[in-house]
């Protein structure tokens, strides 16, 4: 496997093309600029385009970005990039970190320092990591697919590859969202080299072993079920076109920088913990740096098709399948619908459930430190061939 260093250089005529592209906005009109309830608030974006266009440096975020080691692998007929953060510590632990949409990589960028040098921000040294955040196929640097078939269970095959090639063979796994499945992929088809699982999401699609010979669907189980599927009808509709007409969506998105914009701002808001402000919680340089990784990277249709991928294999486990990696699960409070334990625990090998006091969907850049603990907690016994339930 070909690794070479890989450095952001974003080239001036596409930074024109941007602002060019801002300037021309061809602004619809709203029965209320600053209203959400129909979708992204006309007022709010209005502001935004302003600040993209006239006042957000993309060299400033793109320097601060590479002081990060990037890298790029080829592996099969795809070229994945990827940040690779070697720990500081006496044994660093192997760590993957995947994103899901609408993030990036950006989203670990606060967790990487904390996890691979932890004695340098107040943790003990032995919990260091060797952090490695790759983004997904169509997202940020790295290529996109050249044909169908490859969703959360084929990129599981490609991160184990990548962590061969850097020369790990046992790892942990961590992730959220379309990272969450990845992550859960990998420990269900390479359980000899996860060492454990971290995850603060559980994919929408899982569904453990169900009807003859298991347990029946208890109260909170189906109280679950009936608000996940509420939650869709009236939330999902962003998941549905992804998932069915994602090439459709993407005329848009690609076409207009404004239009990429509303599509990711309005999952920030909804998503994230705060009170009813995006701006509580994210500046608007990282939006804007998030969603300009999105528009620069130019595989709007890529980055919507994983859904599409996931729709076409679910996670749906049969009578006698096991996520056997030990599996520590934080749920934050703000989370999309999230199952209860009883119903993780039938399919995943669950040894630590933590009800986080703060923090939404996007955990590693809302609550970096209540991650980055819940992390080193989880790993920590599992560093010596133990699990939490042993101690």
């Amino acid at each position: 496997m070909r690794i070479d260093r890989f450095r952001i250089d974003i080239g001036n005529h596409d930074l024109d093309d941007l602002k060019r592209r801002l300037a021309s906005t061809r602004w619809p009109v709203a029965l209320s600029d600053d209203g959400w309830d129909d979708g992204t608030s006309l007022a709010f974006v209005r502001e935004l385009a302003d600040y993209w266009r006239d006042r957000f440096d993309w060299r400033a975020q793109e320097a601060r970005l590479n002081r990060l080691p990037h890298y790029r692998a080829e592996i099969d007929d795809l070229s994945v990039h990827f940040i690779h953060q070697r720990g500081e510590g006496p044994a660093p632990l192997p760590l993957i970190l995947t994103h899901g949409w609408p993030g990036s990589f950006l989203e670990m960028e606060g967790v990487i320092p904390l996890l691979a040098d932890p004695g340098a921000h107040g943790g003990d040294p032995a919990d260091a990591f060797h952090v490695v955040v790759p983004s997904l196929p169509g997202y940020g640097f790295s290529s996109a697919p050249k044909a169908p078939g490859t969703g959360s269970f084929e990129i599981a095959g490609l991160w184990r590859k990548l962590m061969a090639g850097l020369g790990y063979q046992r790892f942990g796994a961590q992730g959220g969202d379309i990272g969450a499945g990845v992550s859960t992929w990998m420990g269900y088809r390479f359980p000899g080299e996860v060492t454990g699982l971290h995850l603060n999401y559980i994919p929408g699609s899982f569904r453990p072993p169900l009807g003859e010979g298991q347990p029946p669907i208890s109260a909170e189980e189906q109280a679950y079920l009936d608000l996940a599927a509420r939650w869709a009808d009236a939330e999902g509709a962003y998941a549905h076109m992804q998932g069915t007409k994602p090439q459709t969506l993407a005329y848009g998105l690609t076409d207009s920088p404004v239009g990429l914009a509303a599509w990711i701002i309005e999952k920030f808001r909804s998503w994230s913990d705060n009170s009813r402000d995006v701006l509580d919680v994210f500046s608007l340089d990282t939006l804007l740096t998030e969603i300009s990784i999105y528009w620069f990277g130019g595989m709007l249709d890529a980055s919507l098709r994983l859904y599409k991928e996931g729709r076409a294999r679910p996670m749906h486990l049969k009578a006698g399948d096991r996520i056997t990696p030990p599996t520590a699960i934080a749920r934050f409070p703000k989370e999309l619908p999230m199952p209860p334990r009883s119903w993780v625990a039938r399919g995943y090998n669950l040894v630590r459930w933590t009800d986080m006091p703060a923090g939404g969907h996007f955990a590693a850049m809302e609550q970096p430190d209540l991650l980055v603990e819940d992390i080193r907690a989880h790993f920590r016994p599992l560093r010596h061939g133990r699990s939490a339930a042993d101690l």
